[in-house]
């Protein structure tokens, strides 16, 4: 492959990064009910708002800035593919941390997963096809849209499913096992990237400066543009506060196992996609703190529910 930065993996560890998606999905579906998708029907506005930034605007966007300025070629489709990944299950606690609406957020990330075993194929090869400056080298990576659809079935739907029956069936062992699955799987998550990285140090310190500030503005392009349809939509602020970080708290970790799958060879992307991983959480915790400490309007629908866990604490 023509200008492909090396990359050191062990393909065996692709069976582990699998497991490990597919455990982090299970422990955010434990919790959730037919009712989370009943609610996008009787209140549809906030999550609609958060779907359409996720899979329109933020690819469109990614697509434009990528082509704008020229972005070398593997790190533009490192971009669109995170672009073209659904809301990451970590979007869930920081709207929580951050005082906006979890049952929004919730609802969002269930069926922006959903949503994902169709779109993120869909919008990569679209995407990554029209910016001319990515047009050739997606064609030497021998893209594979029905092969990435039969992955995020496997990584995100199914998994979503069992948990979802696993929860109804088996309340209690919800109860006892969903906080310390979601912290295991977050750990084991970043150390697997840590390792990733170790492993690629000297490509990782070489490609710093090029990788690092396209991150940093693609993930405040996120973050905008769910904040900018919150309130174009006049939302209520919990509500823009979920779809905000819905849109700018990326499943960065499912774009890992479609690079490793299917691009083991793409160096760029990886890198990208990587700390796309581990930048988000850094912005996501940051802005979740800030919001943390904003009081939230008298009109706000969740407003009373806020005061009364304030008044707990």
């Amino acid at each position: 492959m023509s200008g492909a930065l090396p990359i050191q993996f062990d393909p065996a560890s692709l069976i582990a990064l699998n497991l490990i998606m597919a455990c982090m999905m299970f422990g955010v579906s434990l919790s959730l009910r037919l009712e989370d998708f009943k609610r996008i029907a009787l209140a549809p506005v906030a999550p609609l708002a958060g779907l359409l930034a996720q899979f329109l605007l933020l690819p469109l966007a990614t697509c434009l800035f990528t082509w704008a300025f020229a972005i070398e070629p593997e790190l533009a489709l490192g971009m669109m593919l995170v672009a073209a990944c659904p809301g990451g299950s970590f979007s869930n606690i920081m709207t929580w941390l951050g005082r906006g609406n979890v049952a929004v957020s919730v609802s969002m990330t269930a069926v922006s997963s959903l949503a994902a075993t169709v779109m993120t194929p869909l919008n990569f090869a679209f995407y990554g096809w029209l910016n001319p400056h990515t047009r050739d080298y997606l064609t030497q990576i021998s893209l594979e849209p029905g092969g990435i659809l039969l992955l995020v079935l496997l990584v995100l739907a199914v998994p979503l499913v069992l948990g979802m029956t696993t929860g109804r069936k088996l309340p209690g062992l919800v109860a006892r096992s969903e906080k310390p699955l979601r912290i295991i799987s977050l750990l084991v998550f970043l150390g697997f990237v840590g390792i990733a990285f170790f492993n690629n140090f000297g490509l990782f310190i070489e490609r710093f400066h090029s990788f690092f500030w396209l991150v940093v503005l693609h993930n405040l392009l996120a973050l905008t543009l769910g904040y900018g349809m919150g309130r174009l939509l006049k939302l209520p602020v919990t509500d823009r506060r979920a779809v905000t970080m819905e849109v700018g708290i990326q499943n960065s970790g499912l774009g890992l196992v479609i690079l490793f799958t299917f691009f083991p060879e793409a160096g760029g992307m990886m890198l990208i996609t990587a700390f796309w991983g581990v930048w988000h959480l850094v912005s996501g915790l940051t802005l979740s703190q800030i919001w943390a400490r904003l009081p939230i309007p008298a009109n706000d629908p969740m407003a009373k529910v806020h005061s009364t866990q304030v008044q707990q604490s």
